[in-house]
């Protein structure tokens, strides 16, 4: 078993948050990196249906708050449209990932994970979507 540490970083290197998964392989193409992510997140989010959403990508109908985002009513979040959301966005330059301090770019690209690997998720702009 693979333990990745997930975390939200900005420029300065401060953590927003974080969290571990745990994964069977080693390769994964980018897009399933991002993919782990999101599912993992709004997973936890539906489950406990808190008010606010702290995830990568802005659901719909939600407000941007130092909170993180806050949604208008309870609801659960579609996690494969954040995840179209995120893609647009990774390609748009909206966020950069860093799988071990080395940044990834292209989301066909085939990763190796380590045992312990950390991805940080950058963002750049703010993130709206599903």
């Amino acid at each position: 078993m693979i333990a990745l540490t997930i975390r939200d970083e900005n420029m300065s290197g401060k953590i927003s948050n974080e969290f571990t998964v745990e994964i069977e392989t080693e390769k994964m193409l980018l897009q399933d990196v991002i993919k782990l992510r999101i599912y993992h997140e709004v997973a936890e989010h539906n489950n406990k249906a808190p008010e606010y959403f702290n995830g990568l990508v802005q659901p719909t109908d939600a407000e941007n708050t130092l909170n993180g985002y806050k949604l208008r009513a309870k609801r659960q979040i579609d996690a494969e449209k954040q995840f179209y959301i995120a893609l647009d966005f990774f390609q748009k330059n909206g966020f950069f990932v860093l799988i071990d301090n080395e940044q990834h770019s292209d989301l066909d690209e085939l990763v190796t994970l380590k045992k312990t690997s950390t991805i940080a998720f950058i963002k750049l702009t703010p993130l709206v979507g599903g």
